[in-house]
């Protein structure tokens, strides 16, 4: 190994303070590092004889080094590394410690594990001993704003669709809307099944909407979620009936009237079918995306498939479809049956050619919790279909993600 001397080149005393800095020596030789490691700082000279091994020597890791290191590891959903996407925030370096947040463009990220994996990866190389990584996450817009928007503060507009009633549709809305508030999103959940609406009992949420100082309405909120619903203006068990028209106009009138504030997603909850309901929320808002929700069984695939030809006309991007009740979860063995049949959700997205969200199995603690007002996610001990439907939402927001960058990157034509 070879060592050069930045002071004079006098005798010194062992144990002295010495500027130093070495290079890599001979390989196998005494205290040789990896061929480009440089270090450099004061350290007492170790006693004549000894090894020039690590307890004497301490990296320089300076902050061109690590985010050249960080150009190394690629955002998996969205493509490009860390540092060029300027995903990178708040870096420290503390002798061999690095800290650092990561800005990500949802925080229901699904894969925020193995980014961590790849940056320790990365780093590990320098001589970093401890890396402190820490999240945070702005979300964009998948669609442009427009001048005269309904929902200004809304982000991103989410329908849940069927085509069919009780597939579980608005268990997968309630639980999508929680899970995204849970991961840290700023979330509100329209029930816009006028006719039947049963997201005030899932979500466990009474009471009446008071008025803001605007003259809006204020939702009421739960598990973190802003919620409005017609069933907070009507008597309990009053059926509400109504033709096409009155049903569009309420839907409108919750997107305009009701102060939703500052949201990263409106998850939307429609009732079955493909009429008023659907064509309204569509000519409304500029959605972000649909989610589709089947069983496996052929009935529910024929209607499904309804839902997304009525989307397609209307141009609304599909972002995937869950297949719910996928299999009976036996809660004592956890054996599971596959009830409605197999892979019928999955066999339908490779024949349209849609991403496949998850599927989610029959589980008594959905049922359980949607008659008390615990939505699966929101409970203490999650079980299977908890577990899936938390999948689903990060699929959802990294779907959601790669449309807004998309929508970033297409070139806006100025007229004048």
């Amino acid at each position: 190994m070879v060592a050069r001397c930045h002071r004079d080149s006098q005798r010194r005393r062992v144990g002295s303070p010495v500027a130093l800095a070495f290079d890599g020596g001979p390989p196998g030789a005494p205290g040789a590092l990896p061929a480009g490691r440089r270090y450099d700082r004061w350290r007492p000279l170790p006693p004549h004889g000894a090894d020039w091994s690590e307890p004497f020597l301490m990296s320089v890791i300076s902050e061109a080094v690590v985010m050249d290191a960080l150009r190394t590891v690629q955002e998996p959903e969205l493509g490009g590394d860390l540092v060029t996407r300027n995903m990178v925030r708040d870096l420290v370096i503390d002798g061999a410690d690095v800290a650092f947040t990561i800005e990500l463009t949802t925080p229901a990220c699904p894969l925020k594990d193995q980014i961590e994996d790849e940056v320790r990866r990365a780093l590990t190389p320098l001589g970093v001993e401890r890396v402190s990584v820490g999240w945070a996450a702005t979300v964009r817009r998948a669609t442009p704003r427009s001048q005269e928007q309904l929902v200004p503060g809304v982000k991103n507009v989410i329908a849940v669709a069927s085509g069919k009633g009780g597939v579980g549709k608005s268990t997968v809305s309630v639980n999508l809307a929680v899970a995204l508030a849970r991961a840290g999103a700023s979330v509100g959940l329209l029930d816009a099944d006028i006719t039947g609406p049963n997201i005030p009992m899932m979500l466990g949420v009474e009471g009446q909407p008071t008025s803001s100082a605007a003259n809006k309405i204020v939702p009421l909120e739960r598990h973190g979620v802003k919620v409005i619903s017609i069933q907070f203006f009507v008597p309990e068990g009053q059926p509400i009936v109504w033709r096409g028209p009155l049903v569009g106009g309420a839907i409108q009138q919750f997107l305009r009237d009701v102060e939703w504030g500052d949201l990263d997603y409106l998850v939307v909850d429609l009732p079955p079918g493909t009429s008023d309901a659907q064509l309204t929320l569509a000519q409304s808002v500029p959605l972000g995306g649909a989610v589709l929700v089947t069983t496996p069984q052929e009935v529910a695939l024929s209607d499904v498939g309804k839902a997304l030809a009525m989307f397609k006309r209307l141009s609304v991007p599909i972002l995937g479809l869950v297949e719910n009740m996928t299999a009976f979860a036996c809660p004592h063995c956890g054996e599971l049956t596959e009830i409605f049949g197999r892979g019928g959700g999955e066999r339908f997205c490779q024949t349209h050619g849609l991403d496949f969200l998850g599927g989610v199995p029959l589980d008594v603690t959905v049922r359980q919790g949607g008659d008390v007002g615990v939505p699966a996610v929101a409970q203490r001990e999650p079980g299977p279909a908890a577990r899936a439907l938390t999948s689903v939402a990060g699929a959802v927001a990294a779907r959601m993600s790669v449309r807004a960058a998309a929508a970033d990157q297409q070139p806006l034509l100025s007229i004048s």
